[in-house]
């Protein structure tokens, strides 16, 4: 997937809450959290402290787990994909708002 970058992303590029699997870990790899933190190290501190504040807190999140299940081998259970729901309406609310950073 290509990489969008916040300043670029809109609502239409998100997938909606109830999209399948694949179309959320597609979107979850249309942004690199490893490059945007600067590390593996500071990208999982971010997602596993479940840092929400931001747009791109949000989007490293979502970018992490997906790389944790892909690692895995396996597709997210049900608390994991509950979390990613969560995290795409946190994502569309900021988009929605205007929010870029």
């Amino acid at each position: 997937m290509p990489l969008i970058s916040n300043q670029r992303l809109k609502l239409k590029s998100i997938p909606p809450l109830h999209a399948d699997v694949e179309a959320l870990m597609r979107f979850a790899l249309t942004f690199d959290g490893y490059e945007h933190c600067g590390s593996f190290e500071a990208c999982a501190e971010v997602a596993n402290s479940r840092k929400h504040s931001t747009l791109s807190d949000l989007r490293t999140c979502l970018y992490f787990e997906q790389r944790r299940w892909h690692h895995f081998g396996d597709t997210p259970d049900d608390a994991a994909l509950a979390y990613w729901r969560e995290l795409i309406g946190k994502i569309r609310a900021k988009v929605q708002a205007g929010e870029k950073a």
